[in-house]
């Protein structure tokens, strides 16, 4: 009551963390594993907007492409060229897994600014899945394709031979910890850009410093913009290094 007195009497009420809340979007029951949210509602709009970039707007290709052709094929492009660079040729093979998660990542961010949107990618519960997807992905595939060779990536057989053991440890828990790492990077990033936003929408309303505080929330837009692109391709390049140790655990 204190709280909510005190909003009163400033005439400032805004919660930056509000806009994370996971709700049912038909309802106000509890939340169960198989309950449509608004995390539901915007991971599917990311899905049809992917959708309608890379299948529908490339499906009447033609010699001059249209904008949506265009943009669909510098991705393309843009992807490729990452995983035969950071995996090699052999590599292409998965280019298709990779260019999903980037493009889905990417839709999924810049949705998220829309106004009154949800950003699926704030939540660690959503990051965290796709992150623990790579790891086993490329887990697997390591001892598939190299068998108890794939080990090798842990043992470092340029250092000193009485180094090699605490290296190998160190190794060993900095592989378990790239879902981790992975993850919260993304989901922390998205979540912080937005709050800040949040924050300073919220002092718009006070007259006196309204100019600046919209000022400040164009510029952080602008920085949200870059940072939601930055970030997609930072997960997927990462998700090439992790795939690339797969394939070449010797290197």
């Amino acid at each position: 009551m204190a709280d909510e007195a005190h909003s009163e009497g400033t005439g400032l009420v805004f919660h930056p963390m509000d806009q994370f809340i996971v709700k049912p979007l038909f309802g106000d029951g509890p939340i169960h594993w198989y309950t449509i949210t608004n995390v539901t509602l915007w991971m599917a709009l990311a899905v049809v907007g992917v959708i309608l970039l890379l299948v529908m707007g490339t499906r009447r290709r033609a010699i001059v492409p249209t904008r949506t052709q265009s943009i669909a094929e510098l991705a393309y492009g843009f992807i490729y060229k990452m995983v035969e660079d950071v995996t090699g040729k052999d590599g292409l093979k998965y280019f298709p897994y990779v260019m999903t998660l980037f493009i889905f990542i990417v839709f999924a961010n810049f949705l998220g600014l829309l106004p009154m949107a949800f950003t699926p990618t704030s939540h660690i519960a959503v990051t965290a899945v796709m992150a623990m997807a790579v790891f086993l992905g490329v887990t697997i595939l390591g001892f598939v394709k190299n068998g108890a060779g794939f080990l090798g990536l842990f043992w470092v057989a340029s250092a000193p031979l009485a180094l090699r053991p605490i290296l190998a440890l160190i190794e060993v828990i900095s592989y378990f910890v790239r879902p981790v790492s992975h993850s919260i990077r993304l989901a922390g990033n998205m979540m912080a850009g937005h709050a800040v936003i949040k924050v300073f929408a919220g002092f718009a309303a006070i007259t006196a410093i309204a100019p600046l505080s919209i000022a400040a929330i164009t510029a952080m837009y602008g920085l949200e913009i870059l940072v939601s692109f930055i970030q997609a391709y930072v997960f997927t390049i990462l998700t090439c290094v992790y795939l690339k140790d797969a394939l070449h655990p010797a290197h």
